[in-house]
């Protein structure tokens, strides 16, 4: 189990709530291996900022912000490519 909390900004949570069962299932399970490591390899930090992270998870590409001092990954962005 993660030590991290995730949560979603109202954009993000938005498209999660529009993706097919399908899409949201392999989404939800992608998030699951994010947020068990966030600053692993399936992730790359936006510009020098390590806590700031985008990666592409069932074909979304995930804009989110690491905060280590309360546990919370934070998907801000949520974009079908």
């Amino acid at each position: 189990m993660s030590r991290y909390r995730l949560q979603y900004a109202p954009p993000a949570d938005q498209a999660r709530a529009e993706m097919s069962t399908s899409l949201r299932t392999r989404f939800d399970t992608g998030m699951r291996r994010i947020v068990g490591d966030p600053y692993g390899k399936d992730s790359a930090p936006i510009d020098k900022d390590d806590d700031r992270r985008q990666a592409v998870v069932a074909d979304v590409l995930i804009r989110y912000y690491v905060s280590q001092d309360v546990l919370v990954v934070t998907v801000v962005r949520a974009v079908y490519i």
